[in-house]
């Protein structure tokens, strides 16, 4: 109940901010994500270009996270992942708070039948799949960082609301992988989850890096099990 409380909290807490409390719009913003999502990059500071497609990954990297932890869930956790494509930690938030605690373990899962391996969760599950989610972050943080004019974006920050609410979108979404990574963490076969479990508290790059080293969910249920014989 407590977690129900403080996510719940959070989430009214940002949308209040975000639509009442944010810089006002800018009469352009409906074009400029037009443009960035269609690729008519022309003109734009590739700092905004970065953030823009890296709010792209980061429903990714989060979908490898929720729809396994889904799978004994209640609610959709896949229509709570699609919903961050577009509205990132305004559809993350309210599945934090509705979840309930999952204790099962992986051998359990795999025994009730409760994760398919095939399809979008073979995918979700798979160490390539992270590690192509990282090399895609350090591309575009590289990009950004060279190419983009920060007094430029800090500007817009100040004065677009889209850019504004964007950019803590984006801080909020890495805030709150570790809440997600630490169930993960309880599902697979890691000899030292406490240190894990502090990779996870590193910026961005720490949930990134647990996606690529963290054991598969049937090689670490079928590892398990062998230790129960």
């Amino acid at each position: 109940m407590f977690n129900k409380i403080i996510f719940g909290s959070l989430w009214l807490g940002f949308s209040g901010y975000a639509f009442l409390l944010a810089p006002p719009d800018s009469a352009d913003s409906l074009q400029l994500i037009i443009n960035l999502s269609t690729g008519k990059w022309a003109g734009i500071d590739p700092f905004i270009i970065a953030l823009f497609n890296l709010m792209g990954i980061l429903p990714m990297v989060y979908a490898c996270l929720m729809l396994i932890d889904g799978k004994n869930q209640r609610l959709s956790a896949g229509l709570f992942s699609a919903a961050s494509f577009a509205v990132g930690a305004f559809a993350i938030l309210p599945y934090l708070a509705l979840r309930e605690p999952n204790s099962t373990t992986g051998i359990d899962r795999i025994r009730s039948n409760g994760i398919d391996r095939r399809g979008i969760i073979k995918l979700v599950d798979s160490r390539w799949f992270g590690v192509s989610l990282t090399i895609g972050t350090l591309i575009l943080l590289g990009y950004g960082i060279t190419q983009g004019n920060w007094t430029d974006f800090v500007q817009q920050w100040h004065s677009s609301r889209f850019i504004h609410v964007m950019s803590l979108d984006f801080c909020m979404l890495i805030l709150l992988l570790p809440v997600l990574i630490a169930e993960d963490i309880h599902h697979r076969n890691f000899t030292n989850p406490q240190s894990v479990r502090l990779l996870s508290f590193v910026p961005l790059f720490g949930g990134l890096l647990y996606l690529c080293i963290r054991p598969n969910l049937t090689d670490s249920s079928l590892k398990t099990a062998q230790k129960l014989v």
